[in-house]
This record gives structure tokens, sequence and C-alpha cells, in this order.
């Protein structure tokens, strides 16, 4: 049984390069603790180039599939409350690569990201909640705090002191439901919330309808 799962896994990642022109694949093992038990998640990443040369990244983490696009700079910040990053504007610090780790400052506050080494271990439990309603009602697209595209209806999420990104797996404490989401933007800046995530996230955690939930945080990978 494992062996036909590892082989159609590999058919799969096949299927994938074989769709578009070019296609390079470097998988690395992560291992998150959960408790007493240690789970290992599979991280693939490809790089995919159209005819037209256009290029973007696909993650294969734990089953779930990630596209990752950077966003025009003429795009509005998710988070325009952002006032600068690593003390440059947002924008600025974005173009030039500056996001990952660095300090930033919200409304007079500043916040201090945690190094990757202390993402590795980083387990939290909180409540969480989901932003982005009103980005399907405005024209063109937003971006997250590290320069990607901001997808409402995918597996993405912010949280104020992660590097930038990083994957974590996310469970409901009061469904059990589990998904892993890429954090690749900042917040919530709201009092007694340790995560954002977008709105088909929550639909897959099933408290979109609710606006927010209790669950655990754990940091799968901080080097996507």
């Amino acid at each position: 049984m494992l062996g036909n799962r590892k082989i159609n896994l590999a058919i799969y990642h096949l299927v994938i390069c074989l769709l578009f022109i070019s296609c390079q694949a470097i998988r690395t093992t992560y291992d998150v603790a959960e408790g007493t038990v240690k789970t290992t998640y599979n991280l693939s990443k490809f790089t995919v180039k159209s005819a037209y040369g256009a290029g973007k990244l696909i993650y294969l983490v734990g089953g779930f599939t990630f596209e990752v696009v950077s966003a025009p700079l003429s795009w509005p910040l998710t988070r325009q409350e952002i006032e600068t990053i690593d003390g440059l504007p947002p924008k600025e610090a974005i173009r030039r690569n500056k996001v990952k780790k660095s300090p930033y400052v919200v409304n007079g506050r500043r916040y201090v990201p945690m190094s990757v080494e202390q993402a590795r271990d980083y387990q939290e439990t909180g409540m969480a909640s989901w932003y982005g309603y009103e980005t399907y009602r405005q024209e063109g697209g937003h971006m997250t705090a590290n320069g990607e595209a901001f997808n409402p209806n995918g597996l993405n999420a912010a949280h104020k002191y992660l590097p930038l990104p990083t994957f974590v797996k996310v469970t409901n404490l009061e469904n059990r439901r589990s998904i892993i989401l890429r954090v690749n933007d900042r917040g919530p800046f709201v009092d007694g919330r340790i995560i954002d995530l977008s709105a088909g996230a929550a639909r897959k955690l099933g408290f979109y309808e609710q606006g927010t939930a209790r669950v655990r945080v754990e940091a799968i990978s901080a080097e996507g």
C-alpha cells in the first residue's frame, strides 16, 4: 500500500512537470514535533515557466498545493497600515527583498519577527480569524507583506512574528480539522488573535461563517 502511494506521488509530480515548458524540483524533508509524535512532511518546490517566459513557484507540502506569484509593485498592500519594513517604505523593502524577518512598524508600534531558527520550534494555541473580504469588491489585486499576490480563496495566512514565508499546520480545535497554510502576510493586529487566515482557508477549517475559532498553529518550515 505504501509503495503504491509513493508511485502515485511520483506520477503526480511527473505530470505537473510535463504540463509546462520548464520545471525544476527540489525536495526537502522537515520534521515538526507534535507532542510525543514526530510528523514528517515532504516539501517539493517547482520552478515553472510557461511558453511566454512568465514564471511562478509551486510548492507541494503535505498533500496541499501552493502557487506563488509575485505581485506588481503597483498593487496596494493588503495591510496598508504597515508604515515601514526594515526602516524603509514597505514597497521599497519588498523590492529589495528585505522582509523575511525584518522589523516593521504598524500604527507606531514596532514588531520584531522571530528568527528562522526560533520559528522551527514554534507552536502556539489561540484564536484565529480570517481577512480579505474587502478584496473581492475591489478592482485589481492586492500584495501581501512579502510581495506575493494575495489570493483570498487560497491557502494563505498572516502572522505578526513568523518569518515570511513560513509553512504552518493549523488545527481547528473545535472540530479537529487540520490544513497546511503558507504564511505570507502580517497581522492580525487585533488583541487576542494569533493568526489571520484567507477566506478560503477559513472555509476549509470550518469557521468562515462564525468568523473566529480556537486553533493550534505549528511551524513546518520557515525556508519556503
